[in-house]
């Protein structure tokens, strides 16, 4: 992929005002020829890859090649795609930056990765891309920004196949101690593991998804446990989910 001659849709889980959106249009805006907007007007985080079909969607111009939808990310890559860049389909589709890591089984829930996932389904080579914080007062932006030039040109050189996107997370340090960007699989962390039970005012139980729980902390190979040393994860993701194993031995056995 040329990305010098690139005409990009860019979106999010996070909306259209997202401080993460900003970061990304900064650091592409140069790389490329176009940049284009289409996100969600509000937060749609853990949206994962849903679609509405029981309302209209609503698309509102902000400004030149910058657009709102009142709908989840999925909406947004779709009307991106399909009538907002219709006469000539984006070459590449962006999604974040993510406020918050996308690895592990994040990527079950993520808005943000579902946007990327939508792009690869319409045929367009699509990366997801997250910014890993420790403290939500102290996010390295400055992180993000000045390392996805390098991350898209190297996955521009690389290339990918058509039914691959690509998951990239950049770890919560400062710009200059990033390790460097490695190649990864999806590590091990299941969100939502504890429940906190409360009761609201009116004495009606109700219950908070409480943390994650973390299993691939030093288990090498995983983005986990890249991010944790300060690397920055890249994961290939398939849009397949048959288990290839599992498949043969049912075959095997099954009539």
């Amino acid at each position: 992929m040329n990305l010098k001659s690139a005409r990009v849709l860019i979106s999010n889980d996070d909306g259209i005002a997202a401080p993460g959106l900003k970061v990304l249009e900064r650091a592409v805006k140069p790389l490329v020829k176009e940049v284009w907007v289409v996100a969600p007007e509000t937060e749609q985080s853990a949206t994962s890859h849903s679609l509405t079909l029981r309302r209209p969607l609503r698309l509102r111009k902000i400004s030149a090649r910058r657009f709102a939808v009142d709908g989840t990310p999925t909406d947004s890559v779709l009307l991106g795609v399909s009538e907002v860049m219709k006469g000539r389909r984006p070459d590449l589709v962006l999604s974040g930056v993510n406020q918050g890591g996308n690895i592990g089984e994040d990527v079950t829930y993520s808005g943000t990765v579902a946007a990327a996932m939508e792009g690869t389904l319409l045929g367009i080579p699509s990366v997801a891309l997250s910014q890993v914080y420790d403290n939500d007062r102290l996010v390295h932006w400055a992180t993000s920004e000045q390392w996805i030039g390098p991350v898209l040109k190297q996955l521009a050189k690389t290339g990918w196949p058509a039914d691959i996107l690509m998951n990239v997370n950049f770890p919560a340090v400062n710009a200059n101690a990033v390790t460097g960007i490695e190649a990864v699989r999806q590590g091990r962390r299941k969100i939502g593991g504890d429940l906190t039970p409360g009761r609201d005012p009116r004495g009606k139980p109700y219950y908070w998804i409480g943390p994650q729980r973390e299993e691939d902390r030093g288990r090498k190979g995983t983005d986990l446990e890249a991010v944790l040393r300060g690397a920055i994860a890249v994961t290939p993701l398939g849009m397949d989910l048959t288990n290839a194993a599992m498949l043969k031995k049912l075959k095997a056995q099954l009539p």
